[in-house]
């Protein structure tokens, strides 16, 4: 939540009042004093503090492992989505999600109403790592590493950045590969796009961690969990 906008709505602030309070001090975040009234915060891992008064934020949180099949939007009058995953309970009103996954991709799936966080870890300036496991309908080669890791150039001559491809197991009975991937930019269809890019086809797409945070081993399609302190903290140096 932006610091200004939680400050106005906890202390009924005026615009004046608002600026007086950052000016002489007032407002810290971790016991340190904070100039930066867009500053994105989280009462959950942050300290919010006003004079002697100390304020909380609502940020929800929840980490989805997404099922093939399942559409990322808000509404879709032919296919399930992936909000229709939650409890009822748990569907708040401005719940989004983090990046989109296609409709044949599985996995990870971050749904969270903190639209300044969400912002900063799809932002191509932060660098944030992207990791898939896929089935190729072809043997990978080395060659293909290689192109990866140089960056793929697509077929209308978009040059993606470097891309780290490992193979994990060979199946030359069935002319299968398959591996693990990580990217660091979002490109719409990039993971289907690159194979394209060397002549092979994406068979299974399935996201396994975006950032410092990952799907837990034993998660199911269809399964989500709210957000722990713990991966909140990691999470921390994505708030500006």
């Amino acid at each position: 939540m932006r610091l200004d906008k939680l400050i106005e709505e906890a202390l009924h602030t005026s615009r004046k009042e608002m600026k007086r309070l950052f000016l002489s001090g007032q407002v810290t975040i971790d016991g340190t004093k904070e100039r930066h009234q867009n500053r994105n915060v989280d009462s959950q891992i942050h300290k919010i503090m006003v004079g002697n008064q100390r304020l909380f934020t609502d940020e929800v949180y929840y980490l989805l492992d997404k099922p093939a099949g399942v559409v990322t939007a808000n509404s879709d009058l032919n296919h399930q989505t992936v909000f229709d995953c939650l409890k009822k309970a748990d569907r708040y009103p401005d719940l989004y999600a983090v990046g989109r996954l296609d409709r044949d991709t599985s996995g990870f799936l971050l749904l969270t109403n903190n639209g300044p966080l969400g912002y900063d870890l799809l932002h191509p300036e932060k660098k944030v790592a992207k990791v898939y496991e896929a089935c190729i309908n072809e043997i990978v080669t080395e060659t293909d590493i290689t192109k990866f890791r140089d960056g793929i150039i697509f077929l209308d001559g978009t040059q993606c950045k470097p891309a780290n491809l490992e193979i994990l197991q060979i199946d030359t009975k069935n002319q299968r590969s398959y591996i693990r991937l990580t990217i660091w930019e979002g490109k719409f269809h990039q993971v289907k796009k690159m194979f394209l890019a060397c002549g092979k086809k994406v068979l299974t797409l399935r996201r396994l961690a975006m950032g410092p945070l990952y799907l837990p081993e034993n998660s199911q399609p269809g399964d989500y969990f709210p957000l722990t302190k713990a991966q909140l903290t990691l999470l921390k140096p994505y708030f500006r």
